[in-house]
């Protein structure tokens, strides 16, 4: 079992927020099944900071309408670690 210090934007249930404030990094994603739990679960286990995830809607390259994921990040150097590290962003 792995002993950590306790993060406390979890102990008092703010680390996730409701709404996309504007000061965030933001990437979207395309929705796939099971998705957004996958992510919610990896940056919950890897990342320390705020983050934002929503689903959203979007427009793609071809000028449609697209369902897409978007995760947003307080800091950004969590933002670059996700995009590197995250193995669900492998098989989009």
């Amino acid at each position: 079992m792995k002993k950590t210090k306790p993060n406390p934007l979890e102990v008092f249930e703010v680390r996730k927020c409701k709404f996309a404030p504007p000061y965030f990094e933001y990437i979207d994603l395309p929705m796939h099944y099971n998705l957004e739990n996958s992510l919610s679960k990896w940056i919950n286990n890897n990342l320390k900071k705020k983050y934002y995830l929503g689903r959203n809607v979007a427009l793609d390259n071809a000028n449609s309408i697209s369902n897409v994921i978007t995760i947003g990040f307080e800091d950004p150097k969590e933002m670059s670690y996700f995009t590197l590290a995250c193995p669900h962003l492998k098989y989009n």
